[in-house]
């Protein structure tokens, strides 16, 4: 348990989960970014009579969509620690401390959405 009585400590921690929100969205951006572009090498270089094959950049593109919703839920994870370490006069009163950890789990949702979006464009 903290005893430092600071709602400072409480705040830090928000700035990490918000730091862990951006590095979860930008995996995420990063995986689609070399999906996308495998997709368009592929069409470069395809003939005209095969079709598009998708290879490596198809599934590091997806891993690091996953691992974008992977961070994501372990920000939210650890945050939750966190709050249970702090006590009442660290919380801000009528602060919503929920906020955060719903905004990173529909990010991690949003991110396994897209990953199930491309794995299933990928089949068609």
């Amino acid at each position: 348990m903290s005893a430092l009585n600071d709602p400072r400590v409480f705040f830090a921690a928000e700035r990490t989960l918000l730091a862990w929100t951006r590095t979860s969205l930008t995996l995420m951006a990063f995986g689609f970014v070399v999906e996308r572009f495998g997709l368009f090498v592929s069409a470069l270089l395809a003939q005209h009579s095969e079709t598009l094959q998708r290879g490596l950049s198809f599934w590091i593109g997806l891993s690091f969509i996953l691992l974008g919703s992977l961070a994501s839920v372990g920000a939210v994870v650890q945050y939750r620690r966190v709050l249970r370490t702090l006590q009442p006069v660290e919380v801000p009163t009528g602060y919503l401390t929920a906020l955060g950890p719903w905004i990173n789990l529909v990010v991690a949702f949003l991110g396994l959405a897209l990953t199930a979006y491309l794995f299933r464009g990928s089949l068609l």
